[in-house]
């Protein structure tokens, strides 16, 4: 296994769950990675409709919410309203994996999975530990480099370099955490005229976004992009007016034009399983993506 995000991790253990004996090599542990950046609450961000990804979603869903029932570290179930400003004849393509969907007025109101990402791949790595997985932290530049037979590739935006596919490209994203006034529900504006807007309230903490930064590379924050998020999400929501600012975070999502690449590669003597591309989806896709590479090794 290539990779300790969210992908990584989920594979890893459903590989385990098959009988197959699994390392994990990685340039980063998974608190490092672009996953623990992620807002993570279930939602195809940036993903074309797709029978494929609404079927990893919908399993996805599935087993969150039942983690969520469970007690498993950092999974919740959070309702969320989302704004529509524009005209919609018929529910997002997506609305099928959600149980509660309803258009009501103005906004998409749904309950979905909430992830705090941190604690959860932290709860996972212990999971894949105890199964007997071996982590390894070192950067892999070629495939040649690892003496098995199957590799799983979940490197996200580091697939570019190590498979030469160009298709890959980051999407920026730059959000602002602060302290939790009390708010219970998620709030989506992707069309709100001063940029998108999400507000995600967590056990602690809110997470305030954001930015799709299309082609963008740097991992800086930015002052005045922090100031923006703020002030239009506290028009979105005022209660947020006057949170204390815990922490700025920047991650660049592997975003991938036609879509994730979950497919099977023959290269003699190795077979290759490629995972990699999901956007700003891989929590919402990560069980389902899990469960086809599971299929495919």
């Amino acid at each position: 296994m290539l990779g300790a995000g969210i992908i990584g991790l989920a594979a890893a253990l459903e590989l385990q769950a098959d009988g197959a004996e699994v390392t994990i090599v990685a340039a980063d542990e998974p608190g490092e990675t672009v996953s623990a950046v992620a807002a993570a609450v279930w939602y195809p961000t940036r993903i074309d409709a797709d029978p494929r990804v609404l079927g990893w979603g919908a399993r996805t869903f599935e087993i969150f919410a039942r983690e969520a029932g469970d007690g498993v570290p950092g999974v919740t179930m959070r309702p969320t309203r989302m704004i529509v400003r524009h005209p919609v004849d018929e529910p997002p393509w997506w609305a099928s994996a959600v149980p509660d969907f309803a258009a009501v007025d103005d906004e998409w109101r749904f309950t979905v999975p909430a992830v705090e990402m941190v604690p959860y791949m932290a709860h996972l790595l212990d999971r894949f530990r105890a199964n007997g997985g071996a982590f390894e932290r070192r950067r892999v530049r070629r495939f040649e480099e690892l003496d098995v037979r199957v590799v799983v590739n979940a490197t996200g935006l580091a697939a570019r370099a190590l498979t030469g596919d160009d298709r890959l490209y980051p999407i920026r994203g730059q959000v602002v955490i602060v302290d939790n006034p009390g708010l219970t529900t998620s709030i989506r504006d992707e069309d709100h005229p001063l940029g998108p807007v999400y507000i995600h309230p967590r056990s602690r903490d809110v997470v305030l976004g954001g930015t799709f930064e299309v082609g963008d590379a740097s991992p800086e924050v930015r002052p005045a992009t922090a100031e923006a998020i703020i002030a239009r999400t506290t028009q979105v929501e005022p209660r947020l007016a006057g949170a204390t600012v815990r922490r700025h975070l920047v991650g660049l999502r592997p975003a991938r034009h036609g879509g994730p690449r979950v497919e099977k590669e023959e290269r003699d003597p190795m077979k290759i399983i490629h995972a990699y591309g999901h956007s700003g989806a891989g929590m919402t896709l990560c069980w389902g993506t899990a469960a086809e590479v599971a299929a495919q090794a």
